[in-house]
């Protein structure tokens, strides 16, 4: 069994300030990729468990005290279903055949805990988030990692950051530009992003080697999609099918009207000196790990067919696509459309999935229920259920608002689970037993 974990205290992260940041810009180099590699192999650039042999025990300690859940590992050993209470306090929580953390967010937690345990007494910071979680940010700001500063104008406050410090880089990923500048000053760097995010770089290297713009499928202001983007030559970012339609209606349509439109549609989404009219010819696909991937493939598709009718002599050597959708994301988006697709689907109150309100991945956990057409719920964490029987939770829209008197006080309750792949297993135990405590104060005998 899991040891008992300790309070979750509350701690300020990720904090935006209006004073002035620094942006920084990368140098040119001939290759990104050997650039990449070169930091890499810095003999204080630690990225693998290998270089925290000795931490890993008390890491294992810390993860199965923090993360684990009992409760949900009954469900998945037995029916994937359990019940709570009695009469009309009853709640069944049928949860999802595939949900919650994966091992590359288990993987970038491990290593963070890790360089806590190896750097007590240094000062330690990490870029961004480690994944958008606020348990487990909250976790490594209660260890001492500080959250480097955001500022209004949209840079960093890296002049916090001196010589001989520890800088943590998040499972997202960081910029070439911010890999460069903390080599240059002699940090200790420790790498935790998801193997994944890195197989979308490599892809990206095939581009740039071919001389392609990179597509790529995400959103312009995700720690991801900005690091991904700085490893491109030339690049333009689409969020939806939609934008993808916009850049591929253009193409097969241009004119000056149209051109300016597009530059300003997509000035925050696009690399310096886009030129539609030349960048446009040689495209390559990548995208955002998290992306809903039956979107990406039909973004892919749109791309490759209007390639085809552009240039239909050589549309084979104009475009390129791969499939860099992680396996966890995937797998999570194919349980919970099973899960509304059962045939006793009708039988759950609603879904409750439990993630960041600002992790993508989440949101398409969200995005298919509520497509589909039935009731859904996002909580961040636990405290989003109030004992004032409402809901705290995140609209697909972006509003997070709140829900009064959502749960039923005259009969039992089943409800669908399932959550996002950076949320621990013991954060949905968490909420599920807050909730099973509110209906059992709330019913009628």
């Amino acid at each position: 069994p899991a040891p008992a974990r300790a309070p979750r205290a509350r701690a300020a992260h990720v904090a935006r300030s209006t004073t002035e940041g620094t942006k920084l810009e990368a140098r040119e180099v001939a290759n990104k990729k050997a650039e990449r590699r070169r930091i890499a192999s810095s003999p204080t650039f630690f990225r693998t468990h290998g270089d925290f042999k000795e931490e890993h025990a008390v890491v294992q300690e810390k993860m199965l005290a923090e993360m684990k859940s009992n409760l949900l590992d009954a469900m998945k050993e037995g029916t994937f279903e359990t019940t709570r209470g009695e009469g009309n306090a009853a709640v069944t929580f049928r949860l999802a055949q595939e949900y919650g953390m994966c091992w590359g967010a288990e993987r970038s937690i491990e290593l963070a805990l890790a360089a806590t345990e190896k750097y007590p007494d240094t000062r330690k910071h990490i870029t961004n988030e480690l994944l958008h979680n606020p348990g487990v940010n909250n976790m490594l700001a209660d260890a001492g990692v500080e959250f480097i500063e955001k500022t209004g104008d949209g840079g960093k406050r890296f002049d916090t950051v001196a010589p001989g410090d520890v800088v943590i880089l998040p499972a997202f990923g960081a910029t070439l530009a911010e890999m460069q500048h903390f080599d240059d000053m002699g940090v200790t760097t420790v790498d935790t992003t998801c193997p994944w995010v890195t197989k979308v770089w490599n892809v990206v290297d095939k581009q740039v080697a071919k001389g392609m713009t990179t597509v790529i499928h995400g959103k312009y202001a995700h720690e991801e999609a900005i690091a991904t983007a700085s490893y491109c030559d030339n690049y333009i970012m689409v969020k939806n099918i939609d934008e993808a339609e916009y850049v591929c209606r253009y193409m097969l349509n241009p004119t000056p009207e149209g051109k300016e439109a597009l530059l300003a549609k997509f000035a925050k989404a696009m690399s310096p000196g886009f030129d539609p009219d030349v960048h446009l010819a040689k495209l390559g696909l990548a995208n955002q790990t998290t992306m809903y991937k039956k979107e990406t493939q039909a973004i892919g598709k749109l791309f490759e067919l209007t390639m085809i009718q552009k240039y239909p002599e050589d549309a084979s050597d104009r475009f390129v696509a791969f499939d860099t959708i992680c396996d966890a994301t995937q797998v999570r988006q194919d349980a919970i459309q099973e899960m509304i697709q059962d045939a006793n689907v009708d039988e759950l109150d609603f879904i409750l999935v439990v993630g960041g309100f600002d992790s993508s991945n989440t949101a398409h956990l969200v995005e298919i229920p509520h497509d589909a057409g039935k009731t859904v719920y996002h909580i961040n964490e636990a405290e989003c259920i109030s004992e004032e029987n409402s809901v705290k939770h995140r609209l697909l829209n972006g509003d997070v608002v709140v829900e009064r008197d959502w749960l039923p006080t005259d009969r039992p309750l089943k409800i669908g689970v399932t959550s996002g792949a950076s949320t621990p297993d013991a954060y949905v135990q968490d909420a599920l037993e807050r909730l099973v405590l509110l209906k059992a104060a709330i019913s009628a005998p």
